[in-house]
């Protein structure tokens, strides 16, 4: 008798400890493309043991021409005590309630036992496709065994590969990465060796999932912290002032840039140079003084004062200066102020005219809603919530930009934990029709409360404390040894990358007409509207991947 019951689902089933098996929807082939990862998942749970015993420990062995391109993580269930926001009218969400939700990613590692029981659980099985394999197609088996019984069950998956590759991302995409948050939590001095390796180690995975533009802390970050507040002193750029006049050592910026560069990163954003939310006073700003090392700006500076925008225009050529020696200032954007608000454009426009001059010829870009802030001129390059997009699609705006982040949750993509993985990835599938150039979320990392106010456990609190839905906060949770762990809801989003490169390949082959008629067969999609079932998402890549195979022969 089989002692584990296995069967293969889609990456876009989530398998909640309290489900049956048989609710889930069995998925036993597809097609990939060459230099691509692809996903599924194997649910499973035990069967057939005695009276009184519900696990067991297992072992778990791929077998198959293409076994060596297989890597397997388990699916481990975390406390989501704010799936939701309370009072929200959005009927899209697998659940409402606190509880488990599968979520977190670990590696599973040959010869390594997990445990396994009476209730559902899944692991998630990547294939990486070798971008010089060969086409065909490439049965896999995925068995559940112990040294004393042997095998205890199995199932099939059948990879098609499509004898093309997977072209390179053209999209810009940066969820803010957070250096302070990893120096808090493992207890290390930011920017001392041991930081560096656990930098190395997240941005590694970050690059993986088509993360290719980095948030840069050239001074401490002025985000997410309570008026009056400070994050932890995370500054790249040295700062020195001698007899009123200010100098800049640069040492740690190009190690970071180095470094990023090694690892894949394309884009850099240079961290906002004035206080979120209406630009109305200076980041943190630590210098080297005649009385040592102090902060010399921080909330209690004015934005448009004269001591701040006169450092500032000693700063950004020096910095820009930097740039260029690097061979990155063509590559890298500048922040004014995050999120700000119809009542804040004044605020904003001033603090942005202390630094026009400074910055000519630059790229500079801002997160907002409120149209008026581009209508005015006032935002040249906006990076738009997906909720309120509508108007600067239907302006026109070149080379526009989308984010979302916590307020968008009625009706929008997202990545929130308690999402299906399908409302996560058919963002791939809004980025493509409207030619979005560039995504922008907040949080890769962040493992403060809201505010900033105090550290939280990611593994206990993925809510900011009570703050924002689960699955916003994070993309990662930090691994033993100073690495990163993987979340299904950061794949999900990997997966709509992916997509979207698929998408772009087959509008090179055919046509975008083509393909969009394919994504919207059943219906006009737009950034609000898109079907919300795991069926569409599967079928449109599969239908995609058949355009590409028969157009290439």
């Amino acid at each position: 008798m089989e002692r584990i019951i296995a069967k293969a689902v889609s990456a876009t089933e989530k398998c909640f400890l309290d489900e049956s098996i048989s609710e889930k929807k069995e998925y036993t082939e597809a097609t990939m493309l060459l230099g691509e990862r692809f996903s599924f998942q194997v649910a499973y749970h035990t069967d057939g043991l005695p009276v009184g015993i519900d696990g067991m420990w297992v072992k778990v062995r791929v077998e198959g021409p293409a076994s060596d391109w297989v890597k397997i993580q388990r699916i481990e269930s975390v406390p989501v005590r704010m799936p939701i926001n309370v009072g929200c009218e959005d009927k899209n969400f697998l659940r409402t309630e606190p509880g488990l939700y599968p979520d977190l990613l670990k590696p599973y590692r040959d010869g390594n036992e997990i445990a396994a029981s009476k209730r559902l659980q899944a692991l998630w099985v990547d294939i990486y496709v070798p971008e010089d394999a060969e086409g065909g197609r490439y049965p896999l088996t995925v068995t559940f065994f112990d040294d004393a019984h042997g095998d205890l069950g199995s199932c099939e998956f059948v990879a098609e590969v499509i004898p093309a590759v997977l072209p390179d991302q053209e999209i810009a995409v940066t969820q803010w990465f957070h250096p302070d948050c990893l120096a808090v939590y493992y207890g290390v001095e930011m920017f001392s060796e041991e930081h560096w390796a656990i930098l190395a180690k997240h941005i590694d995975v970050y690059t993986k999932n088509g993360l290719n533009m980095i948030l840069t802390p050239v001074f401490t970050p002025a985000l997410d912290t309570v008026p009056g507040g400070e994050r932890p002193t995370c500054q790249l750029v040295d700062v020195y002032r001698r007899d009123g006049k200010w100098s800049f050592g640069f040492e740690r910026l190009e190690r970071w840039v180095g470094l990023c560069l090694e690892l894949g990163i394309e884009y850099f954003e240079i961290s906002h140079l004035f206080t979120q939310w209406g630009a109305k006073h200076a980041p943190k700003v630590m210098a080297h003084t005649e009385n040592g090392y102090e902060k010399v700006f921080g909330w209690e500076t004015d934005a448009c004062g004269e001591e701040y925008p006169a450092f500032l225009k000693a700063f950004i050529p020096a910095l820009i200066e930097k740039l260029e020696e690097l061979g990155v200032a063509d590559c890298s954007v500048f922040h004014i102020s995050d999120e700000p608000g119809s009542d804040m454009l004044d605020s904003y426009n001033s603090a942005k005219n202390t630094v026009t001059e400074c910055l000519k010829g630059q790229i500079i870009m801002d997160a907002l809603s409120d149209y008026s802030f581009y209508e005015k001129g006032v935002v040249e390059h906006p990076v738009v919530a997906t909720d309120h997009i509508d108007p600067y699609i239907n302006a026109g705006v070149p080379n526009l930009w989308a984010y979302y982040c916590c307020c968008q949750i009625n009706g929008v993509s997202n990545r929130m934990i308690a999402m299906s993985t399908a409302r996560n990835r058919i963002i791939g599938q809004q980025l493509y029709k409207y030619d979005i150039a560039g995504f922008l979320q907040w949080g890769f990392n962040f493992y403060f409360t809201q505010g900033s106010r105090e550290f939280c456990d990611p593994y206990q609190c993925n809510d900011g404390g009570w703050w924002v839905p689960a699955g916003d906060t994070f993309s990662v949770y930090p691994a033993h040894g100073g690495g990163a762990y993987e979340t299904v809801h950061l794949l999900g989003f990997t997966a709509a990358l992916t997509d979207l490169r698929a998408f772009k390949l087959c509008e090179e082959l055919c046509s975008k007409e083509e393909v969009m008629a394919v994504i919207e067969e059943r219906g006009e999609i737009t950034f609000k509207e898109y079907p919300r079932d795991d069926e569409q998402i599967l079928s449109v890549r599969e239908r995609i991947n058949r355009m590409i195979a028969n157009k290439i022969g």
